[in-house]
């Protein structure tokens, strides 16, 4: 079946910049940059990454960051539990916007 996201595509991404390279070596040498060895390991910022990836529910970056946290020595049980992380923020995210939902209620009912 034919969709959107094909994982063939992944490697492609570098030709994002042949109609715009100067934007694109700005983005990628901020990219690099940033996943750089800093005050995070590379292996954290990978498993971050992961969980962002889940987040935000690309395709390509699960792909990605998947691979790259197990080739930076992450196991299957750390990446799990990023994703277990990022269901709870993401889950309190959306129960603590009830607030919101029963704050209106309330105005609406009086």
């Amino acid at each position: 079946m034919e969709t959107y996201y094909r994982p063939e595509d992944l490697p492609k991404f570098e030709e994002i910049g042949n109609d715009a390279p100067e934007l694109a070596r700005k983005f990628f040498d901020y990219y690099n940059a940033v996943f750089s060895e800093g005050e995070l390991t590379e292996r954290e910022k990978a498993l971050i990454a992961l969980a962002v990836a889940h987040t935000v529910q690309c395709p390509y970056c699960i792909d990605a960051y998947s691979q790259a946290c197990l080739e930076k020595g992450s196991n299957l049980a750390e990446m799990t539990e990023a994703i277990h992380v990022t269901t709870a923020i993401r889950g309190g995210a959306s129960l603590v916007h009830g607030v919101q939902m029963r704050n209106i209620a309330r105005k609406l009912s009086m």
